[in-house]
């Protein structure tokens, strides 16, 4: 790889590390042709993307990003492969999914949200990671909560008030 390519690499790669907001470094290497393509596969239906980098051309790409990867740079060791996705837990799902039929990936890291997570000991924690949208849901949840407590309170208090109205008005007559 000419220095050129070498840097066109980092440029790319400094690119995407800056739109994507979730990023997991994962070790698939060991995986025969067939599972690698089962991951692949899982993956583009998870639309999570996959790629297989160069460890020293992503720690070049993550000093040169804006972001803070904290500690992350660190497990750039032997092979690695990104995957990026829209949802924080989508990958380490996957992963754990994936891992009931084979040992492999292992989670090396990931950087969630401005969060850096080291080891493959984090998956359970990363899989149990709400996302956005789950969060939203949550939160319009409880909003409405109060609300319809408040409406149907209002809507049995206003019966009981219209019953009581009547019986008086009956009485008068």
């Amino acid at each position: 790889m000419t220095r050129e390519e070498k840097l066109t690499v980092i440029e790319d790669l400094t690119a995407q590390l800056g739109d994507n907001g979730n990023i997991y470094l994962a070790d698939i290497s060991g995986l025969d042709a067939e599972t690698t393509s089962n991951l692949r596969r899982a993956c583009f239906k998870a639309n999570i993307k996959l790629a297989v980098v160069k460890n020293t051309l992503l720690a070049k790409a993550m000093e040169a990003s804006d972001k803070d990867f904290g500690d992350l740079p660190t497990v750039l060791k032997g092979n690695t492969s990104l995957m990026f996705s829209e949802t924080g837990n989508g990958p380490a799902k996957l992963i754990k999914d994936f891992r009931k039929k084979s040992d492999k990936p292992l989670l090396k890291g990931a950087f969630i949200e401005e969060a850096v997570y080291l080891g493959d000991n984090q998956l359970d924690a990363l899989v149990s990671i709400k996302s956005k949208e789950e969060v939203i849901g949550d939160i319009i949840g409880l909003l409405q909560s109060p609300a319809k407590n408040v409406i149907s309170g209002l809507k049995s208090g206003g019966g009981k008030l219209a019953g009581i109205l009547k019986t008086l008005s009956e009485k008068e007559s």
